[in-house]
């Protein structure tokens, strides 16, 4: 209880801006771009379940691809994009799109169809070959923002990444919360991994300090509500 009650007094967070431009931070993890009518999704990471089973004999439930893209398709059907992107891990290696059932890859083609989509580039996804629709970059430059799979700290200010999977946990009188977030110092942001077996990276982790040497805000996706976090109420797991 009263956890919850700090959290409810935190600011509740509808957007914010960056490098000039206004960024919407949904509750599904993506970020919508209303100026562009662009929503942007990070680390989709689809067929990991069907990854794990191929490389390691390991099978896990064959059901994420079909979360994953019900919740983005939950999500395109209320912002009704011109432009999706999705910032590069869409798929968990080079030979997802192979391993895709066809029902998934028909709902791939119903959410690109009448608007632009792009892959950009991840490290899982580096060569993954066309096949799947949409367009393929490295990166994209959108008004004054850079979007870009791995974020790094020499970039300009207007840098959105994703790559790290960032999690933040709140601790209080023995009891814990542990959510995605997006993580920002107001001149670049890390998004949440969007995928349904994609895991997460505590923010207190040291591979976030090159990225905010001066500290950093948590939007932690809450039930129903995304949350403002300051990095001094965050803990490590």
């Amino acid at each position: 209880m009263a956890l919850g009650q700090k959290l409810e007094r935190t600011i509740k967070t509808p957007g914010l801006t960056l490098a000039g431009e206004a960024l919407t931070l949904d509750l599904c993890g993506g970020v919508w771009l209303a100026a562009h009518r662009t929503l942007i999704v990070s680390d989709l990471h689809l067929e990991k379940g069907s990854a794990f089973a191929v490389r390691s004999g390991q099978f896990l439930p064959p059901y994420d691809t079909r979360e994953t893209l019900a919740c983005l398709h939950e999500a395109v059907a209320r912002f009704d994009p011109a432009c999706v992107v999705a910032l590069g891990d869409s798929f968990h290696d080079a030979r997802g799109p192979e391993r895709m059932e066809p029902g998934d890859r028909a709902m791939i083609a119903a959410l690109q169809e009448g608007r632009d989509w792009v892959w950009i580039a991840g490290n899982h996804d580096q060569a993954v070959s066309e096949g799947v629709g949409g367009r393929y970059a490295e990166t994209l430059r959108l008004g004054g923002l850079t979007l870009r799979h791995e974020p790094s700290p020499e970039a300009p200010d207007g840098e959105i990444a994703g790559h790290l999977h960032p999690c933040g946990k709140v601790a209080m009188r023995g009891r814990a919360v542990r959510r995605r977030c997006f993580v920002t110092d107001g001149r670049r942001l890390v998004m949440p991994a969007f995928g349904a077996y994609a895991g997460g990276l505590n923010v207190r982790n040291p591979a976030f300090d090159p990225l905010f040497p001066a500290g950093f805000t948590a939007h932690l996706l809450g039930d129903g509500r995304v949350f403002a976090i300051g990095k001094a109420m965050l803990t490590r797991d």
